[in-house]
């Protein structure tokens, strides 16, 4: 994900930036700490980031 991604947070999430941001490219989804953007980011290839989201999604 190139420094110009467009990093996005829930409309839920509070005031304080107690959540994460993501970035959604083509090719891989980054995750980063709101409270801590640079901090670093955990980046999924497309696969791993569908299988993670279907995965929480079950509990």
């Amino acid at each position: 994900m190139s420094d110009q991604a467009t990093w996005r947070k829930s409309a839920r999430s509070s005031s304080a930036n107690a959540c994460v941001e993501l970035a959604v490219g083509a090719a891989r989804t980054s995750v980063r700490d709101s409270k801590a953007v640079d901090a670093g980011r955990l980046d999924f290839d497309r696969a791993a980031w569908v299988r993670f989201v279907g995965l929480v999604g079950r509990g």
